[in-house]
């Protein structure tokens, strides 16, 4: 009787199943990506690049840990020749179903393989490297990649010190670590490992009206907090008065 209950109800289920909708994919992307909290973030950090008015229009450009591309169309607006990459197979669906007429490309950064287009004018890593196992290798694999600037913001830890740990990520969610493990470290570590790379690497003097962006590095939070930090690596040397190449532990708030 066991068995015969066990394959009724299977039998059942499986009828129900094909009556019940499934789970739009797009619907997980946007659930992770596109709730308040990111949207808010991504609109402060896009007012801030815009801000900056770095020499970005008709570029070629690599765009890397793309997520949902809500980054991407920043580019797209400028007339720029974007290659959109990721690490996610859903991420990667979900974009080239967004971007159907740009160039989206598979990219691990853990273990990258060659480029199709590479090297680019500019490299955009917003968001990705705190997810990395190995975030110096990936930076090294960026250099190779890019032909002027690298833009960089990532979440950091306070500390004076060139600081790095690994630490563990929930490797199912789709914004965080594909391999389960990522790394935090101090604005520090990566200035000098942006420095092993660029002859010109840049702080803006402000930061992204944002609260997970400080603007006085010198004050020790009571308690453990997400903070953020922008940079700016050049081949050449930039003539911005919002950038500057001296290392800042006060910065201001973008009004």
């Amino acid at each position: 009787m066991t068995a015969y209950f066990r394959q009724l109800a299977g039998s059942a289920w499986r009828a129900l199943s094909h009556r019940w909708p499934r789970a739009d994919p797009r619907q997980r992307v946007e659930a992770i990506f596109h709730n308040d909290h990111y949207l808010r973030l991504t609109a402060r950090s896009l007012e801030h690049l815009a801000s900056l008015g770095l020499p970005l229009r008709g570029r070629t450009v690599l765009e890397v840990g793309a997520g949902a591309g809500d980054y991407s169309s920043f580019f797209i607006d400028r007339e720029c020749h974007i290659t959109i990459t990721d690490v996610r197979p859903e991420l990667l669906a979900y974009l080239r179903r967004r971007y159907p007429e740009q160039d989206v490309q598979h990219l691990d950064l853990e273990t990258p393989a060659p480029l199709t287009g590479a090297p680019f004018e500019v490299v955009f890593c917003y968001g990705v490297l705190y997810h990395l196992r190995q975030p110096a290798q990936a930076l090294a694999y960026l250099n190779d990649c890019c032909r002027d600037l690298l833009l960089v913001s990532s979440q950091v830890v306070y500390g004076d010190e060139e600081d790095i740990v690994l630490v563990d990520e929930q490797q199912a969610r789709l914004g965080q670590s594909y391999y389960g493990r990522g790394a935090r470290f101090t604005r520090r570590w990566l200035w000098q490992q942006l420095r092993h790379h660029f002859p010109h690497v840049y702080l803006p003097i402000i930061q992204p009206a944002h609260p997970q962006f400080p603007t006085d590095w010198t004050l020790q939070p009571v308690k453990e907090e997400l903070v953020r930090a922008v940079f700016v690596a050049a081949r050449q040397p930039l003539t911005n008065p919002l950038l500057t190449e001296a290392w800042l532990d006060h910065q201001e708030r973008q009004p």
